[in-house]
């Protein structure tokens, strides 16, 4: 309790400012229902009111990402992962996380020599010949500057921004409390797993921080394609890189969002499309492994066609097995196969209430609807967009990785219609989808998942006496418990508690009330304003006390 109280009292001044720009936005219900209302409430009304025109303007989906917007860095963070949520969010809503850009007003070089210095271990004029304290781009989480290296060889510094973790870490303690309180009150957004949510966040925002595990990724991704010389990624320089700045080779090229220099240079748009997407699905489907935001601005394009891939900060990991249900779903999708669709989504939901009927009927029209189509002719935006929402429907929350992948193909899926309008992705998949089923039914890849079932079954056997020795010990002990969740019980235990706290208060003004009258009878002793001192005393923490129980019975509403 006393380090909730010191977390609490070490982020008052984030709290204000959070509070403060919910209620600027229209989220006054909200401050209140977390606690925060009673300080700023009179303040909140009056920028409510100034703001009031403004607001009319703008709806639900526009407001949120307005005040992820403000409160900065954690939250533009947040807002990027909640884009790649379709499977919570409607369009609406994706469509507005997905224009908050990472983007920030750089910060003076001068600010950041003495953190820089201190990474390098000396003086920048020992290891480059020149810096440019102009910033090439700036972000919430680092900033890019180009340098030129002794031997002439031009990189990127990637600079960390001064003072950030404290901010962030203030940030995750604040959202995990909002999230307690928020899910306690409201079973529609208990429906949105923001716990689950939030641990992916803090996951992908920890791993941001650490600009060298960005390198690592690229590191990662260049020996998977080491065979595709078409795709560069890169190069790092370790000696120079760890937690706070990274050193990369700067990348000569056209921007992947200046396609009229593109076009000027001569490249083959359809041929960038089809070496671009042939490398993501590789990745995909092949390394489980992929950078898990190829939009424009992380891509740029190089003399003979070829492609380099830039800023791996997020990436996304699947399993072997992960990757065979996605190769399953894919093949079920175009090759009408709807029981098997519903059934892979179903094992990919915790929602043990769906109708299981409804669903695959539903799925069944869903795949009717597209098989019908040649594959040239589907669109993997729309096809995805109408299977999200049918996932919405039925409350079927899919796993974060999963939610990641289909956001890239999505964000793929555009890129590519950006450099060619016929650009399908679906097309580029199907060979690698059609050749990850013949390789999964080889002989070879039969009798490996066989050898591990076998091995898997040994292991429970040979392990089950021993744990029905620890049952039977644990239940003679009375060790064995069994946990019984009810839904909303913590409210009701704050209800109490509450409750509890009014009733002791009323006894203990009570009590003073009776022992201040019997003092007032009694003659002698001090003074104040002619009446007995300590009578005087107990009437006015009485009255206090009194106060204090009629507006916390008035301010409950009950």
């Amino acid at each position: 309790m006393l380090w909730e109280m010191l977390n609490a009292a070490r982020d008052l001044g984030r709290i204000q400012d959070i509070a403060t720009v919910l209620i600027r936005y229209g989220f006054g219900s909200f401050v209140r229902s977390l606690g925060m209302g009673k300080v700023l409430e009179s303040a909140g009304r009056v920028l409510h009111w100034q703001h009031a025109e403004e607001f009319a303007k703008l709806d639900t989906p526009q407001r949120v990402r307005r005040v992820l917007e403000e409160l900065g860095p954690t939250f533009i963070k947040l807002g990027q992962i909640l884009a790649t949520r379709v499977d919570l969010f409607p369009p609406q809503y994706i469509a507005e996380f997905e224009k908050l850009q990472d983007q920030a007003p750089p910060i003076p070089f001068e600010e950041l020599l003495p953190q820089l210095e201190e990474d390098l271990g000396g003086n920048i004029d020992e290891f480059f010949l020149s810096v440019e304290t102009q910033a090439l781009a700036a972000a919430s989480i680092a900033q890019v500057h180009k340098a030129t290296l002794k031997d002439g060889t031009l990189v990127i510094l990637k600079i960390r921004r001064p003072g950030l973790r404290k901010i962030i870490e203030a940030d995750l303690r604040l959202l995990q409390r909002i999230i307690d309180i928020a899910e306690s009150e409201s079973e529609e957004v208990r429906r949105f797993h923001l716990k689950e949510v939030l641990r992916q966040f803090n996951q992908s925002l920890r791993r941001e921080l650490d600009l060298a595990a960005e390198c690592r990724n690229a590191e990662r991704v260049a020996v998977n394609l080491a065979g595709d010389p078409n795709i560069k990624i890169p190069t790092v320089y370790w000696q120079w890189t760890g937690e706070r700045l990274n050193v990369q080779e700067y990348i000569q090229g056209i921007q992947g969002r200046d396609l009229a220099a593109l076009d000027q240079a001569g490249l083959d748009r359809k041929l960038l499309a089809d070496r671009g997407t042939r490398a993501i699905i590789k990745m995909i489907i092949e390394d489980g492994f992929f950078h898990a935001d190829p939009h424009a601005g992380n891509v740029f394009y190089l003399p003979d066609n070829k492609l380099a891939f830039i800023d791996f900060g997020m990436v996304g990991r699947l399993t072997e097995e992960r990757r065979e249900q996605v190769v399953s779903l894919l093949y079920g999708m175009t090759n009408h196969l709807p029981v098997k669709v519903a059934e892979i989504l179903e094992d990919w939901s915790d929602n043990i209430y769906t109708d299981e009927q409804v669903l695959t009927i539903e799925i069944e029209a869903f795949v009717d609807q597209y098989s019908s189509l040649a594959l040239k002719d589907l669109s993997l935006t729309a096809m995805m967009g109408d299977l999200m929402a049918l996932l919405r429907d039925h409350k079927l929350i899919l796993p974060a990785d999963l939610a990641l992948l289909i956001k890239t193909y999505i964000t793929l899926d555009g890129l590519g219609r950006q450099l060619n309008p016929d650009f399908n992705t679906l097309v580029f998949s199907a060979p690698y989808v059609q050749r990850a089923m013949m390789e999964r039914y080889r002989p070879e890849a039969l009798a490996r998942r066989g050898w591990r079932n076998l091995v898997s079954v040994a292991d429970l056997l040979s392990s089950l006496p021993k744990d029905l020795r620890k049952l039977l010990r644990a239940s003679r002990k009375g060790a064995v418990q069994v946990d019984i969740t009810v839904r909303r019980l913590d409210q009701y235990v704050h209800n109490i508690d509450n409750a509890i706290s009014r009733l002791t208060m009323g006894i203990v003004t009570a009590a003073l009330i009776i022992g201040s009258s019997i003092i007032m009878t009694v003659k002698g002793g001090p003074e104040l304003f002619g009446l007995p001192a300590f009578g005087f005393l107990g009437y006015s923490f009485a009255t206090i006390g009194g106060i204090w129980l009629l507006l916390s019975i008035w301010k409950s509403g009950q």
